[in-house]
Order: C-alpha cells, then structure tokens, then sequence
C-alpha cells in the first residue's frame, strides 16, 4: 500500500480521497451516479424524440438511451482517477490474493455467458443494435466495476476495513446503484428483486478481483454479462417473454445459483491488506492459502 501510496496525487484533494472512509466510498458513488443520471437527462431532449420505449428495438435507441450516457460516465471517473493518480493503484496487481475456491465464482458467471452467446437470436434485432449493446455492455462493466471493485474497494482498504467488509460495502454500492430503476417506472418488487440479485453478484465480481489479481477481469466478465443477459431475454432488468431455447432457458437459473453462492462465500471471505503477518501478495484467505 505505501508503493501505491507514492504514485497517489498529492494536494488538498488528493489527500482527502488518500484518507479511506466508507462514507467517501458512499459519496463517490452518489456523486458519480447523479452526474450519470444529470447526463441521460440532458441527452434526452437533445435526441430523445428519436429514441422508441425499447431501447433495442434499433440502433439510434441503443446508441442515446445507453451508449451516450455511458461515455460520459467513463470520461468522469478517468478524469477522477487522473487527478488522483490511482490508475496505478487500480489497476496494478491486487495487494492480497484470494484463496482457490474463489474460482468457483468465475466459473458460475462464465457459463451463462457462454450458453448465451450461443443461444441468442441475433436476427431478430434490427440492423447495429447487437454491436451497440455489446459496446454499452463493455462500457457498463468499465464504469460499473472501475467505480465498485476499483474506486470503493481502494477507498475502503484504504480505510483499514477487513475484506469481508469490503466485500459487502462495495456490493452493496453497487447494488445501490441499481434502486434508480424506480425512476424508470419499474415496480418496486422488480426493483427490489434486482437490488437483491445486483449485491449478489458484486460479491461474486469482488471475488473475480480477488482470484484473478486485476480489475481487467471483473470488467470484462461484467460487459459480457449484461448485453448478453439484454439480448437474450429483450430487455433490461426484466424477464424473458415468450419461447426460449434450451440453452437460454439453461442460462436463468444460474441467477438463483449465484445468489446462493454469495451467501456462502461471505461466510469464507477472510483477510485484512496491511494485516500484521502477511507477506504482501503471498496472504492468504479463507480456505486455501494464495500461492
């Protein structure tokens, strides 16, 4: 941490994100998503005629509705990290290693991916809306996963937490994220549902983090995740209608599996960065000692 601390910026602002609290963790998110939500509603006026009630249902709607607020979104928190000098920080290699079993959790979040990447029915969506949803589906795993398992994770390690605190913290900021569906006109069972499952699966992204080492890979499993969860069921946040095929009728219940296992993986999350004891990288977690 002290290395990382060096490449950090220094300054009136630099120090006050340096000195880790949960609640500067709460404010970053708060912040960041009241400036991504302010730029969906500025787009809106400027395009928003042109964009149909779904948002797949072609190109230009993708492309305003989620697309454009989403580069904004980026450019916010890469300027953020910049003036902080965190980049190093964030997306060097993790400062404590997760134990073996941690790769259970990549397995759960990759096999429905696959089953549907092949499953999906790319035909029936006009002409450019697979390309731009899997482009927003990267830029929502960037700035989703740059601002919980990068910005929140650091902030909090930083604050001396304990990585099952870190775990739930950061799960659920990012399943904090997801309550702006009530604005949207969502039913708040829905919402609720999906606030649920959201903590959940951050669990299982702070695990990638920790298994892999980098921020790349809870990235990129993310921006997988989502355009194809939206390809394949037609819709964000929402159940399938009509007739699937088998494979993406395999892929749902994996959403109840990962649930579970975050359950149990809180009950095995152990470790503190900065623990007296440790070696640096060579701690350990949980159940398995990190080689």
């Amino acid at each position: 941490m002290a290395e990382q601390g060096e490449r950090a910026g220094t300054g009136a602002w630099a120090g006050f994100w340096n000195r880790g609290s949960w609640w500067k963790a709460l404010l970053a998110a708060a912040v960041y998503l009241g400036l991504y939500e302010g730029a969906g509603l500025l787009i809106g006026p400027v395009w928003g005629a042109d964009v149909d009630p779904n948002p797949f249902a072609n190109a230009q709607s993708v492309l305003v509705a989620l697309v454009a607020p989403l580069v904004v979104g980026a450019i916010l928190l890469v300027a953020f990290l910049g003036s902080l000098r965190w980049f190093p920080a964030l997306f060097g290699r993790q400062p404590i290693r997760g134990g073996r079993w941690m790769w259970i959790a990549v397995v759960i979040l990759l096999l429905p991916i696959v089953l549907r990447l092949i499953g999906i029915d790319y035909g029936s969506y006009a002409a450019g809306v697979v390309p731009l949803t899997f482009l927003a589906g990267l830029l929502i795993g960037f700035t989703e996963e740059l601002l919980t398992r990068g910005i929140a994770v650091k902030i909090l390690r930083d604050a001396g937490h304990g990585e099952l605190a870190v775990a739930v913290i950061s799960s659920a900021l990012f399943a904090l994220l997801h309550s702006v569906n009530l604005l949207t006109g969502q039913p708040i069972g829905t919402v609720l549902l999906t606030i649920g499952y959201a903590f959940a699966f951050g669990v299982l992204m702070y695990l990638v983090l920790r298994v892999t080492g980098s921020l790349i890979w809870p990235i990129i499993i993310h921006g997988l995740t989502d355009p194809t969860t939206f390809l394949s069921t037609g819709g964000i946040d929402v159940a399938a209608s009509g007739p699937q095929n088998a494979l993406l009728v395999l892929a749902g219940p994996f959403n109840f599996v990962i649930m579970a296992f975050a359950v149990i993986a809180l009950c095995c999350i152990r470790g503190r960065v900065g623990a007296p004891g440790g070696g640096g990288r060579g701690r350990y977690d949980g159940m398995h000692a990190a080689e």
